[in-house]
């Protein structure tokens, strides 16, 4: 480890925050469950800076259900980067084992800038389908893309220009300890998927000395985000859906959208290029339709729901399995703008570090990846706003400086979303980590519920007795 990175994270670990006045609990904005309660923890807007400008950052806290077991508190928050946290201990409540909430307090926290965290907007009417700006070059040109990119990029700065410098994984970590202290808790044990879990490996980063038990399911690879990271998943993207042609194929009596996957991705291809189709008095999109078949690429257990959804829409008839192509708050929580969650995302993927800002390369990308991933890579390849983004600068923590006690990571073989090898990169670089895996087509198989009971078990034994298994393990 270089001797600078060394010095750094004896600082953070070493560093306490301020001390925060009594937390005061109250009823959760846009939650109806009265076991869960909100408090709001204040934070630096720069950690940098800890006298500067600070935003609010809402927690959540559902407690253990045994006071005389309990061994401290479990943070989670969600994923994306753009997903609201505060729900996030009422959701786990549902796949955890009792004897793990019986000595755990689940808190959860909105990550800073995210609907009850201090919301910034990008000044659009809407979010984003999926939540995530992309454009595909099948259906315009890159000249079109860039000028919409650069705008965006724009509208950004002119609205949230205060926070963009900020929005990067590395600050949201240290929000994770300013929490700690003001939970007075000495140590935090963590649980989080995706996003999240690569969230839980920078604050493990940071922070050695105030890990307890950490489990990450399926933690994007930190060291790789975020163009590389993108690129690198075109594969698994084309696979999973390649899959999903399949499986419609095979029940053509029941879907009618083709006979064989050639068929098939051909119905597709000329729906999305027709679109928007109009069905049910709403006009779907490109981007409505491709968040449809990203849902399918990511959980092969929707693959009924999503197929049945498009052969309506395709037929012009309203899909009978309602699903919003765009997030959304919980209804009742107040002040969050119309397009926060794609502005949150947008502002951590540009923020953590340099994105190419020669046209030049995203060309290339296009020329080589568009054409051996037809379906993925003419979007996942393409120049976005983070090609025109106002900061420009690498704001992550190396991996390879993360001396933090074993985690336990889980992940699925054939996850698209985040590909196995951000899993085993994870693994590695936290030492004496175990990793988890089941071999399904899904993402987040704890937290999707797409686990099975030797990955649960994992989990259990783990954050009941610390016992991680003796080897990396094939569910």
């Amino acid at each position: 480890m270089h001797l600078v990175a060394a010095v750094a994270i004896a600082i953070a670990s070493a560093v306490v925050p301020p001390a925060e006045p009594a937390l005061t609990w109250r009823a959760c904005p846009g939650v109806a469950d009265a076991r869960l309660t909100c408090a709001t923890v204040r934070v630096p807007l720069d950690h940098a800076r800890p006298g500067g400008r600070t935003i609010d950052i809402m927690i959540s806290r559902l407690p253990a259900t045994d006071p005389a077991l309990r061994r401290g508190v479990l943070v989670t928050t969600g994923g994306g980067p753009g997903g609201a946290g505060v729900p996030e201990p009422l959701a786990l409540a549902g796949v955890l084992d009792p004897a793990v909430l019986a000595r755990y307090d689940i808190v959860g926290f909105d990550t800073r800038f995210v609907e009850r965290s201090t919301p910034i907007s990008c000044g659009q009417p809407e979010e984003e389908p999926g939540g995530f700006w992309v454009r595909s070059a099948t259906y315009q040109s890159m000249e079109d893309t860039a000028a919409q990119a650069r705008a965006y990029a724009r509208a950004c700065a002119r609205h949230a220009g205060w926070a963009l410098p900020y929005a990067t994984t590395a600050q949201a970590a240290r929000d994770i300890d300013a929490i700690r202290a003001a939970l007075g808790e000495r140590r935090v044990s963590f649980l989080g998927g995706s996003y999240a879990a690569m969230l839980g490996a920078a604050y493990s980063t940071l922070f050695p000395g105030r890990v307890d038990r950490f489990v990450l399911d399926s933690p994007a690879d930190y060291d790789l985000v975020w163009r590389r990271y993108e690129l690198s998943r075109i594969p698994a993207f084309e696979e999973n859906f390649a899959a999903f042609t399949g499986y419609v194929a095979a029940n053509s009596a029941t879907f009618g959208l083709g006979a064989t996957p050639a068929e098939v991705a051909e119905t597709f291809r000329r729906a999305f290029a027709e679109a928007p189709l109009p069905a049910g008095g709403h006009a779907w999109t490109v981007g409505e339709l491709g968040s449809l078949a990203v849902i399918a690429t990511f959980f092969a257990h929707l693959w009924p729901v999503v197929a049945t959804n498009l052969a309506a829409i395709i037929a012009g008839n309203p899909p009978p399995i309602p699903i919003d192509p765009r997030p959304a708050a919980l209804p009742g929580t107040p002040g969050v703008p119309a397009d926060n969650h794609t502005a949150v995302n947008t502002a951590f993927r540009c923020g953590d570090n340099a994105w190419p800002r020669d046209l030049a390369t995203y060309r290339r990308d296009l020329a080589g990846l568009g054409a051996r991933y037809p379906v993925y890579g003419p979007a996942s390849a393409n120049v976005g706003p983070c090609a025109f983004w106002p900061f420009s600068r690498d704001n992550t923590v190396p991996l390879a400086t993360n001396r933090a006690p074993a985690a336990l990571v889980l992940a699925a073989l054939h996850d698209a979303s985040v590909p196995l090898a951000n899993s085993v990169a994870t693994a590695r670089a936290i030492a004496g980590s175990r990793l988890v895996t089941v071999d399904r087509r899904t993402h987040v198989p704890l937290l999707s519920g797409q686990g099975n009971a030797c990955l649960a078990g994992a989990v259990t034994a783990y954050l009941v007795d610390g016992r991680l298994p003796v080897r990396d393990t094939a569910c």
